[in-house]
């Protein structure tokens, strides 16, 4: 049974949710601040969080860093706040979606279900039993869903670590944004566009990047992304 938490300050919202989520076979925490939200993390230990960004207190940009600092549990942000500015702040803060309410409880569920699914179907170079590639200093395990850079780990949240097992499965191959946000996110309505930029941003960053020329995840203007091996 998967485990939600789930932090908002709306006491409504919060309990309609709740039923929601129950009613569709999750186990639900909910907190109604930032603050008893990160405290049910460390206790609840959920596969999911769907979180607030407009909570009393700590906000919910703040409780998605402090999460981040030690945990790629997959976070939802559900919110009023819709404009494009808030939507790419709280992407590149760490969330590995974004809903702007209202939003229906089927969406909801929908969104919770793929982000669960995201690592659980990891893309093969050729369909057979995934092995580990290398390439130039990045070593990337399709069976064990890990990925070093220089021999350090790197910690990456589901919907990075998809994207990066989906863009190097074919080297040199150009994914559009729509294409990426079907293999990733599994929905691709236009204004999602920015889950890509966002997610690939974060991605460079989690890997080592240079920001003006990278070396892996190459940027094809007026296409898409493609991942290339440095020789």
């Amino acid at each position: 049974m998967p485990r939600v938490l789930l932090i908002e300050d709306d006491p409504a919202v919060r309990e309609g949710a709740r039923l929601a989520l129950r009613r569709q076979g999750h186990e639900v925490a909910a907190a109604e601040t930032g603050e008893e939200g990160l405290g049910r993390l460390r206790s609840f230990r959920p596969d999911v969080v769907v979180l607030d960004l407009m909570l009393p207190g700590v906000s919910g940009l703040e409780v998605c860093r402090r999460i981040r600092a030690d945990s790629q549990v997959p976070i939802i942000m559900v919110t009023a706040m819709g404009d494009d500015v808030d939507i790419v702040v709280g992407l590149e803060t760490g969330a590995d979606d974004y809903v702007v309410k209202p939003v229906q409880a089927r969406v909801l569920e929908a969104r919770i279900r793929a982000v669960l699914r995201r690592v659980e179907a990891a893309p093969s170079p050729d369909g057979g039993v995934p092995a580990a590639e290398t390439y130039g200093e990045l070593r990337i395990d399709r069976a064990g869903l890990t990925v070093t850079c220089r021999g350090a780990a790197v910690p990456l949240a589901p919907s990075e670590l998809r994207l990066l097992l989906t863009l190097s499965a074919a080297p040199g191959r150009v994914f559009s944004r729509q294409q990426l946000l079907q293999a990733v996110w599994e929905h691709s309505y236009h204004g999602d566009a920015r889950l890509v930029d966002a997610c690939v941003k974060r991605l460079r960053t989690k890997i080592g990047e240079p920001s003006r020329q990278p070396r892996y995840i190459q940027t094809v203007r007026g296409f898409g992304y493609r991942f290339d091996s440095p020789r």
